[in-house]
C-alpha cells in the first residue's frame, strides 16, 4: 500500500469539501478520479501533497503518517504534483525549470563545496543529462532554451511532468493534465504517462471527463458531493446509474 487516507474531512468555512474520505492506492497503479465541478477531488489532492489541512483524518504514505507534514517532507519522499494551471518558472528556461526541480542531496559548506568541486561539477553534469533525457522523452528537446513562459499551454503540462519526475518520486499526482489541451498533444501526454508508469511510477490522475481515462487508468473512482460513489474497472464504473445521476447525462 502506498497511500492510505482513513476518515478524510476537509472544510471550508463550513463547508465540507471531502466528507469522511477513505482512499488506499497500491504501488505502481495507474489510478483515475473523476468527478464534477465541486465534487472534492482537487481538495483530496491537495489534503495529500500538503496544500490543504484535513480537519479530521489520517493520511498514510509508504507506511508514514504524512498528515501533518510539511510539503517539502512530502516531496522528499517521492510525492511530486501538478496542476490544472502550470505553475512553471516562466523566467527561467525549459531546462532550467528541470533543473531547478532536481533534488539536491549535497547540502555541502562552501568549503567542502570548493574542497569536492570536481565531484559535484560531475553531479551536476549528472543532473543536466538527467533533465535532457526527460526533455527529450516528453518531446520538449527543441525548446530547452526557451523561457517557460513562452509555451503553449500543453507544453507546459509537459513541462511540469518532466519537472515532477526530476525530483525523482514514488508518485505523481496529476489535475486534470488534459484540461485546455489541443487533441495532438493530449496524445503525447497519454504516451508519455504510459512510459512512465511502464517505469514503476504510480501516477493518480484527476480527470473532469471521464472519457480521456477510459483507456489510460486501470482503476476509475468516481466522486460526488465529497464522497467517493463508485469506483473499479472504468467500463463497470462508467455503467454506475449513480456516475451518470451524478454528471446528468453529461459527459459520461
Amino acid at each position: 500500500m502506498l497511500i492510505q487516507a482513513s476518515a478524510l474531512r476537509v472544510e471550508f468555512d463550513g463547508f465540507r469539501a471531502v466528507d469522511d474520505l477513505d482512499l488506499t492506492v497500491q504501488e505502481g497503479e495507474l489510478l483515475g478520479i473523476a468527478g464534477t465541478n465541486g465534487a472534492g477531488k482537487s481538495t483530496v489532492f491537495g489534503a495529500i501533497a500538503g496544500q490543504v489541512s484535513p480537519c479530521t483524518g489520517s493520511i498514510l504514505f509508504a507506511g508514514t503518517d504524512i498528515t501533518r507534514m510539511s510539503i517539502h517532507r512530502r516531496a522528499r519522499m517521492g510525492l511530486a504534483r501538478t496542476f490544472q494551471v502550470p505553475r512553471e518558472f516562466g523566467e527561467l528556461t525549459v531546462q532550467e525549470n528541470l533543473l531547478a526541480a532536481a533534488r539536491n542531496d549535497r547540502h555541502e559548506t562552501l568549503l567542502a563545496a570548493w574542497v569536492r568541486r570536481s565531484a559535484a561539477e560531475q553531479a551536476d553534469a549528472a543532473l543536466r543529462d538527467q533533465a535532457d533525457q526527460w526533455l527529450a522523452l516528453t518531446g520538449l528537446t527543441a525548446q530547452a532554451s526557451t523561457l517557460a513562459a513562452n509555451l503553449s499551454g500543453g507544453q507546459k503540462k509537459l513541462l511540469e511532468l518532466a519537472r515532477a519526475m526530476m525530483t525523482q518520486p514514488r508518485c505523481i499526482l496529476l489535475d486534470e493534465p488534459f484540461a485546455g489541451v489541443n487533441p495532438v498533444l493530449i496524445e503525447q501526454l497519454i504516451r508519455v504517462l504510459q512510459t512512465i508508469h511502464d517505469r514503476g511510477i504510480t501516477l493518480i490522475i484527476i480527470e473532469h471527463h471521464l472519457r480521456a481515462l477510459r483507456g489510460l487508468v486501470s482503476r476509475l473512482i468516481v466522486m460526488d458531493q465529497g464522497r467517493i460513489i463508485a469506483q473499479g474497472p472504468p467500463a463497470k464504473v462508467l455503467d454506475d446509474p449513480r456516475v451518470a445521476h451524478a454528471y446528468m447525462g453529461g459527459i459520461v
